[in-house]
């Protein structure tokens, strides 16, 4: 062991230092412990939020959608999805339409989002579709039943807490009413159209749970009475992070008159809170490990005076100044790495057992999820710790200094 640590060790574990120290030296590892663990709990919960809410928009939602903003949607779509879902790092596109109704269920009735799909083709991609409730109707889970029963009606799916909230069960009959109704010589006439719910899905992620509905792209042409068209087509991609190259390079390829935007974009707002919300808590948290420094720099500076004596002798027997200064800026790190080494295994341990017991619910209808989430990164431990030991270190810089000046012809003098 060298010098320098041998005698950082000795003052910090001597049983002759006064009891206010000892307890100034406790309060500064448990400082840097609370600051370490806390800011990686927060973290933790950070991530958590930001990989699920993300992990359900993509089970939901497409990667890239491509629309066309004029009023007659795209006409020509089945061409086009055949020309575009070759282009290198597409994995599927599927035609979508897009619609606001009116969802009635005896005298329940509310808005809902209406997409009308290619069940063939979206079951490969929408995770919607594989989240049937168990015992919920005649599908079986992940094999919804989109087919028009012996009378003609068509089928719908809707979501689970659109379906508790309106007493909805599956095999019973509800009606939508759409805007886009036809003209007659009395004025503007909704549609409207009977629709037997075939299941009731799942996904996880409340805002579709309770305002989603599907139906078959033809049913949902036929209420929108459009014709065969389609307002957008949804491309799922191999590789998430080339979302904003292939959009543009979906929209070149598509011709003039489309644009493309990626689901980042669409949900924007959101992650840019999620990321304000991961650095204010970096800022706030840091204050604690602020103050566990100000606690080391007050252990250090007591530590020099009540070992003055001790730095005088030794430098008298040929210690040299650099010596003793590194004598007490190791003895501040040992301090700032007892408290980070604690506070990681304390933070990591937390957020193991929240993530894997569910400890903290919440309620899904105001933040899209049952519990909180921890998800820790590893990454995130290598600057914490970082960050905690630079602090540590730069709150010995001026103990250390003031013993490295000590004179011993003073200490010492009426010895």
């Amino acid at each position: 062991m060298r010098f320098e640590w041998l005698v950082a060790l000795r003052f910090l574990r001597s049983p002759y230092k006064p009891t206010v120290l000892r307890l100034v030296t406790v309060l500064s590892v448990l400082g840097v412990t609370a600051g370490v663990t806390t800011l990686v709990i927060a973290l933790a919960v950070n991530s958590g939020f930001r990989q699920t809410i993300q992990d359900r928009l993509l089970g939901v939602a497409a990667h890239v959608n491509l629309t066309r903003p004029v009023a007659e949607g795209i006409r020509d779509y089945r061409a086009l999805i055949e020309r575009l879902h070759t282009t290198p790092g597409v994995r599927t596109a599927s035609p979508a339409i897009y619609q606001t109704v009116l969802l009635s269920a005896g005298s329940r009735a509310r808005g809902i989002v209406l997409k009308g799909i290619d069940p063939a083709l979206e079951r490969q991609t929408n995770e919607v579709l594989k989240r049937i409730v168990p015992g919920a109707g005649p599908a079986s889970p992940g094999a919804p039943d989109f087919a028009p029963n012996a009378d003609g009606v068509e089928a719908i799916l809707l979501g689970r807490a659109l379906a508790k909230e309106l007493q909805i069960s599956s095999g019973e009959y509800v009606t939508l009413t759409s805007p886009q109704g036809r003209l007659t010589p009395f004025g503007m006439i909704p549609r409207s159209r009977r629709y037997r719910v075939s299941g009731i899905f799942d996904s996880g992620f409340y805002d579709y749970d309770a305002n989603w509905g599907f139906i078959t792209l033809n049913a949902a042409q036929s209420l929108a009475g459009t014709g065969d068209i389609v307002n957008v087509i949804e491309f799922r991609l191999q590789q998430l992070d080339r979302a904003d190259e292939l959009a543009a390079a979906l929209a070149r390829a598509a011709g003039p008159g489309f644009a493309a935007s990626t689901w980042m974009e669409q949900n924007r707002e959101l992650f840019r809170a999620l990321q304000l919300e991961k650095l204010a808590s970096a800022i706030f948290i840091g204050l604690i490990m602020f103050v566990a420094g100000l606690n080391i720099l007050v252990v250090l500076a007591m530590t020099v005076t009540e070992k003055a004596r001790d730095i005088a002798v030794l430098i008298a027997m040929g210690t040299r100044r650099e010596q003793v200064r590194n004598i007490f800026v190791l003895l501040g790190l040992a301090v700032g790495l007892l408290g980070t080494l604690l506070g990681l295994a304390l933070g990591y341990s937390f957020a193991w057992l929240g993530d894997t017991y569910q400890l903290i619910p919440l309620n899904p209808e105001i933040y899209s999820v049952s519990s909180v989430p921890f998800h820790p990164q590893g990454r995130d431990a290598l600057w914490i710790a970082a960050a905690a030991l630079l602090i540590s270190v730069a709150s010995t810089l001026y103990p250390a200094r003031a013993a490295a000046r000590i004179l011993p012809v003073e200490i010492l003098r009426y010895e």
